[in-house]
């Protein structure tokens, strides 16, 4: 099984993923998955309470799979060892944790994920680079590059899109104060070029149906 939830902040939105709020969890093994639409949180200064919350995700019957998304560290993030997982390149965090990379394909139940995370944040002004706040938040060059090369790659057509952001024209119903940037206008593009059954994405703090293809997702665990 696989479900799909939106950011967890750890500490502060990890217990939607308690077995109180995700009692469906007691029939799971590692071979199940709950994905995470970016701002996973729990990289991030490896402190003891950092420690202790990887611990109890470790310890969780299933297996945890996260996108990046603004507020995460990036210096240790890209730092972790890659390994090769359900077909793509992933950062392993821990056994059972993992960190589903940029423009990477997983093939998960014989279906296709295509993951592309990152965002903008509303409120770097208010951070400090390289301690709360990384510009490796939002894609460079070559990942956009290598997203493209996986849409040709693969026919144009993944099953589901999971990313933290979402497309311009989506996050203008959705969320329209957010700014706009090259993100979501890649991610519009992205929109108009693949095929796909549905698109999950994070980022707003919000569990909405925004269309038939596109959910935004934030405490709801979604089965598919």
């Amino acid at each position: 099984m696989v479900y799909i939830t939106g950011d967890t902040h750890i500490p502060e939105d990890i217990q939607k993923l308690s077995v109180k709020r995700f009692p469906q969890q007691r029939g799971l093994t590692k071979d199940d998955y709950v994905i995470i639409c970016g701002d996973f949180g729990g990289v991030w200064q490896d402190d003891n309470e950092e420690r202790y919350w990887l611990k109890w995700l470790k310890e969780k019957p299933f297996t945890t799979l996260f996108a990046d998304g603004n507020h995460e560290n990036f210096e240790r993030l890209n730092a972790l060892p890659t390994e090769p997982f359900c077909g793509g390149t992933v950062h392993r965090v821990d056994d059972g944790i993992y960190h589903l990379m940029r423009g990477e394909v997983y093939t998960i139940g014989q279906k296709t994920f295509f993951v592309f995370g990152g965002g903008e944040s509303h409120d770097k002004e208010f951070r400090k680079e390289g301690k709360t706040w990384w510009k490796e938040e939002m894609p460079s060059a070559e990942e956009y590059e290598k997203a493209k090369a996986q849409f040709s790659a693969h026919q144009f057509h993944f099953d589901y899109v999971i990313t933290h952001s979402a497309p311009a024209s989506v996050q203008e119903r959705i969320a329209p104060q957010y700014k706009q940037n090259e993100l979501t206008a890649f991610l519009e593009e992205t929109k108009r070029t693949l095929t796909y059954e549905r698109w999950f994405f994070g980022h707003y703090h919000q569990d909405k149906t925004v269309d038939e293809k596109h959910i935004a997702v934030f405490d709801e665990m979604i089965q598919l």
